[in-house]
């Protein structure tokens, strides 16, 4: 079936109400989508529910062997993954390869519950395919979230559709001094479903989080992490707004303290020509607190990629995230060095096509370049055709 084609149920779940500026709230629509992401999850064995996800993965799975890679010792059937961000608590842990992607961050979870900021907190852009958040890692804590992956039955790391990583955030109560006990706690606990976990230092809608960037605390939280008996696979998210000598010293401390790749990028605190643009609220971008997300990001993205790539001598997988919004933009990001990319503001305006519509374009492009494998593809600097 052509993917052009409107899917009902994802027209009502994921449609045009998630793209527009004004009207219901965006953080409740969100919610809504999750809720029903949830029931469908907890019940996806029941035939009226069965039938619905079989119908969404003949529309959105492609399964192409030349888009799968081993990478940190996982198996993912395509380079396509779900952003951190959009399932805080792993409600949908068990559905999301139904939507094609080939993998999924859960989270940010922190180690305590926490409400996050006051609300309204989430700003569609919708003119520039951008989002403005100031969430504050709002999630229901790690015990609760070890609880509702039990609950959805999945098989365990190693043996799913798709791979399922765990994003690690710092509990607001807990001080910047503790912070690599916060992590611990929580990794320690949800590490046996994890098929990787995201050390997140780069969100910058907690106070202080950023400075655990800095070499001495990164590699404090690092060594704590990587001590436990049963860490998986350990990646670190970074900020936009690094400077470039910055990011040179996360790339040499993640070598030598064995993190197994980075993620880059994180919304970002840079309001590129979009400051004066005024949202929801009235105000403008520049007089509004919160991480700008979407099609703004798209060169910055490319350029921390580019960098990373360079001083880590292609020797760390690299996650690309930040602006892909089409196929052309998800090329571009794995010709500049990332190995797996993720989405979500674009997954959110674009809708649920915007899947297959990047692994199709992927796979074109791989058969316009003579690549037999997307692992060809990454750092190889082709442009698209």
């Amino acid at each position: 079936m052509s993917t052009n084609k409107k899917n009902d149920f994802y027209k009502i779940l994921l449609g045009q109400l998630l793209s527009q500026d004004e009207g219901i709230d965006a953080e409740i629509l969100s919610n809504s989508a999750l809720n029903a992401i949830k029931f469908a999850s907890l019940n996806r064995n029941f035939p009226i529910i069965s039938n619905i996800l079989l119908k969404a993965s003949s529309d959105f799975q492609r399964n192409n062997a030349s888009l799968n890679q081993i990478i940190f010792g996982n198996h993912f059937k395509n380079p396509l993954g779900l952003a951190a961000g959009f399932d805080k608590n792993g409600v949908g842990a068990a559905l999301w390869s139904y939507f094609g992607f080939g993998f999924a961050e859960l989270g940010t979870v922190t180690w305590h519950a926490q409400e996050g900021n006051p609300k309204p907190r989430l700003f569609r852009i919708a003119k520039e395919k951008a989002a403005l958040n100031r969430m504050g890692f709002n999630n229901e804590g790690a015990e609760k979230f070890f609880k509702t992956i039990k609950k959805q039955k999945i098989a365990s790391p190693g043996n799913r559709p798709c791979v399922l990583g765990i994003n690690l955030g710092k509990s607001k109560i807990t001080t910047l001094d503790e912070a690599h006990k916060d992590y611990a706690l929580s990794l320690k606990l949800l590490a046996p479903l994890s098929d990787y976990a995201v050390i997140n230092v780069s969100s910058p809608n907690t106070p202080g989080l950023r400075s655990l960037q800095e070499t001495k605390q990164i590699k404090k939280l690092i060594r704590t992490l990587k001590d436990l008996s049963n860490c998986p696979p350990l990646l670190v998210k970074i900020s936009p707004d690094l400077d470039n000598d910055a990011i040179d010293e996360i790339a040499t401390v993640s070598l030598e303290e064995g993190i197994d790749g980075i993620i880059a990028i994180n919304t970002s605190l840079n309001r590129f020509n979009l400051k004066n643009l005024k949202i929801k609220t009235g105000n403008t971008l520049e007089q509004e607190n919160g991480g700008l997300s979407g099609l703004p990001l798209q060169e910055r993205g490319i350029e921390v990629i580019t960098r990373l790539r360079s001083c880590t001598n292609n020797d760390l997988p690299l996650i690309g995230v930040g602006g892909i919004s089409s196929a052309k933009s998800a090329w571009e990001r794995i010709v500049a060095g990332a190995s797996l990319i993720q989405i979500y503001t674009g997954w959110i305006f674009e809708g649920p096509n915007l899947v297959p519509d990047i692994l199709d374009g992927l796979t074109l492009q791989m058969e316009k370049h003579g690549f037999k494998n997307i692992k060809e593809a990454v750092g190889s600097k082709e442009p698209w055709k």
